[in-house]
């Protein structure tokens, strides 16, 4: 560190020490979660109302879901995998008896920390995580379980020598670049790529591979070698390339890299994954079902991206299932690029009673939707329903579980056939339980309605988020014909008043175009949405909120929510990088700054502290202008993001959605004190499935790490 002349030696030695501070609070964030809530997420109730036909369905639906989870497990980083095995070495050497005392206890919270997120990085947050016991301890479980820490773990892709140095490496070391998923190329960490994979590389790939030759690249990971070449990784269970789409022969890219596909990455689960879908397609409801899972079997077996987008469009056309499932590398969030998607499968049942609700919502879309504050030119001619369906979930594999879904996410299924919205019932209302604490940065006068009605608040908004959200708004795009889907010559009015002179031009899609800020930019669209329309109280009563008095507690709880969102968002949010871990947080950090900065009333929002140390920070936010100066904040934000994305103007769109996610140095003060009062994070433990006869048997797991430890010793990984 560089000291400035002339300084007063009491200004040097405070900075010296605030940067003390800083980094061992850095440090501290890397530690497991301590006394974290474990929650079985249960849907027993629901499995035991089931047919024994739709029991063998979500059996072998959760046998092919499971089976991708060493899949997910190399998607979070390089060591993942091999870590997975020594925790499973570890519990199979002594026989699941761990020794009494405080580092047994740290070490399973570190393993059921890890379990629950499928890797040794924060699902959210991609942020690296370390045990709180010692290396030493973790030394002496492997002596206990007679595995010689000098020998080379047996993981295909383990990059350590020795158990001794996954340990050291894998495992216990951090830095503030590492510690980061991102490109490798700015010191961060992706096994998406391997070798030192940059945005300009990947750039590339996107228009002269992927775009050139209508590839989709969710199935893909990236391999860059020395000697001026590419592998592109396809997963597949077979090893050969059997699919006209992709070229056979390597080829040259303008910057002189050679290119090259090599099928049968994860060959070994996408052959399981393929062979437990065949299973369940013995048990399918319908013919749209059976035909679905035989482009499943097609993609997986053969790498075929296009047939997974076939799978989607059958999926759209089953309504309503009893079973609902979906399987595929979907979202793109975590890759640094934003186009390479995380395996992800879900199983779960149809909550009746509560699908009702939204099924009422779906009627009136179209209502809602032109209430929304742009041009019709800018939205789809015609608003194809979706299913809206409450499930409750019986098997998630991968990193993490959402509260709700909306998918597909290819722009033209969606466009031309439609889209289906989930609620995951039993994830909305999965409660810690007597480990519940006080919530944090509200004020008392806030506190009692804040507990009362969150969780209904945030139902609110879930279902607003994804239905009217993400099922809102049209790309303006050039198609595959030569044509538009608008009118190239009289286009809709930006907001400059002038005609738009951007929009997809062919090939490419948002992903593609807004790349790694995609994500988070349409997350912050969708809650923005949720945010304006609910103000609205026919839609609050469908619902079931009739009354003034519970439609005005819903939207205090829903916009008090979103402003302590913001404040929480810090957490993931770096400060030596000014990078963010997690799109969601981004998002709704920009809502909060929205909020405070660009309100036209500047008591909307404050952030009330009266302590030097900001330890009594909570959100104070003025009732009586959410409906008025509030909402015109909301329309005025969410007008930009639509307009933005609608027309592809990357350029503008990405420069004010950053101005509005930047962190400035009065926001930043309160980083250290969110991180103080942070609370851990739940972890969801997941039932199993097992097979006698023809019976479907479930077994569910004590709320314990151990228990989280005992549901994957007794699946298939």
């Amino acid at each position: 560190m560089l000291l400035a002349k002339n300084l007063p030696f009491r200004y040097i030695y405070s900075t010296i020490i605030s940067k003390l501070r800083m980094s061992t609070q850095v440090n501290k964030a890397y530690l497991a979660d301590h006394e974290a809530p474990l929650i079985m997420l249960s849907a027993k109730g629901f499995f035991e109302q089931l047919t024994n036909k739709e029991k063998l369905y979500a059996h072998f639906m959760s046998k092919a879901s499971h089976a991708g989870s060493r899949v997910v497990l190399r998607q979070v980083s390089h060591e993942s995998e091999a870590i997975f095995d020594l925790i499973m070495a570890i519990n199979t050497g002594i026989g699941g008896q761990y020794p009494e005392g405080k580092d047994s206890e740290l070490y399973l919270e570190y393993v059921s920390q890890f379990l629950s997120n499928l890797g040794n990085y924060k699902s959210f947050g991609d942020l690296k995580f370390v045990p709180r016991c010692s290396q030493s301890y973790i030394l002496k479980l492997l002596e206990l379980a007679q595995i010689d820490k000098e020998t080379k773990p047996s993981t295909k892709s383990c990059l350590y020598e020795t158990w001794a140095d996954l340990i050291a490496k894998g495992i216990y070391y951090a830095d503030e670049k590492c510690a980061l998923l991102g490109f490798p190329s700015q010191g961060h960490r992706s096994s998406y790529y391997f070798g030192d994979v940059a945005p300009e590389d990947m750039a590339l790939l996107k228009k002269e591979v992927f775009s050139a030759y209508s590839i989709l690249p969710e199935n893909t990971r990236i391999k860059k070698l020395h000697d001026k070449k590419f592998e592109i990784l396809v997963a597949s269970a077979v090893k050969q390339n059997q699919l006209v789409e992709y070229p056979k022969e390597p080829f040259q890219l303008s910057n002189g890299y050679q290119v090259s596909f090599v099928f049968g990455d994860h060959s070994r689960e996408m052959a399981l994954v393929a062979h437990y879908l065949s299973e369940a397609k013995k048990y399918a409801a319908n013919d749209i079902q059976k035909d679905m899972l035989a482009e499943y079997i097609k993609s997986f077996t053969t790498g075929s991206s296009h047939a997974h987008k076939e799978s989607q469009k059958l999926w759209v056309k089953d309504l309503s299932p009893v079973i609902e499932t979906n399987v595929g590398f979907i979202e793109t969030y975590r890759e640094p690029s934003g186009i390479i998607g995380e395996f992800e499968s879900l199983v779960a049942i149809q909550n009746k009673k509560r699908t009702e609700k939204f099924a009422t919502m779906v009627k009136s879309a179209e209502k809602f939707i032109a209430l929304l504050p742009w041009d019709r030119a800018f939205e789809k001619p015609k608003f194809q329903p979706p299913d809206f369906t409450s499930i409750e979930v019986l098997t998630f594999a991968g990193s993490g579980i959402p509260a709700g879904i909306n998918i597909p996410n290819y722009d033209d299924v969606r466009l031309n056939i439609g889209f289906k919205n989930v609620s995951l019932g039993n994830i909305l209302s999965a409660n810690p339980g007597s480990k519940k604490r006080p919530t944090t940065f509200i004020g008392d006068e806030d506190r009692e309605l804040y507990d009362e009605y969150h969780s209904e608040s945030f139902e609110v908004q879930v279902g607003i988020h994804e239905l009217l959200g993400h099922g809102s708004g049209k790309l303006l795009s050039e198609l595959e014909d030569g044509q538009f889907n608008f009118d190239k010559k009289n286009p809709p009015l930006g907001l400059d008043g002038k005609p738009v002179s951007t929009y997809y031009k062919k090939g490419e899609t948002w992903g593609s175009k807004f790349g790694q800020l995609a994500g988070a930019f349409e997350e912050c669209r969708a809650e923005v949405i949720a945010l304006y329309l609910i103000t609205n109280r026919d839609l609050l009563e469908i619902f079931g909120y009739k009354t003034k008095d519970e439609q005005d507690s819903i939207i205090y709880a829903g916009y008090l929510q979103m402003a302590r969102a913001g404040l929480l968002a810090l957490e993931f949010w770096d400060p030596n990088t000014a990078k963010w871990g997690q799109p969601h947080m981004q998002a709704r950090f920009s809502i909060m700054k929205t909020f405070l900065k660009h309100c036209s009333d500047k008591k909307f929002l404050q952030l009330a502290y009266s302590k030097d140390d900001y330890s009594d920070l909570c959100v104070v936010l003025d009732p009586n202008l959410i409906e008025t100066a509030g909402h015109d904040a909301v329309k005025d934000y969410l007008m930009h993001l639509h307009i933005y994305k609608s027309s592809g103007d990357v350029t503008n769109g990405s420069a004010y959605f950053i101005e509005r996610s930047t962190v400035d140095a009065d926001l930043a003060k309160f980083r250290n004190i969110v991180l103080d009062k942070k609370l851990p994070r739940r972890q969801i433990i997941q039932a199993n499935t097992t097979l006698k006869g023809d019976e479907v048997k479930l077994k569910e797991y004590g709320e314990s790490p151990l228990g989280m430890l005992m549901s994957f010793v007794e699946r298939e990984v």
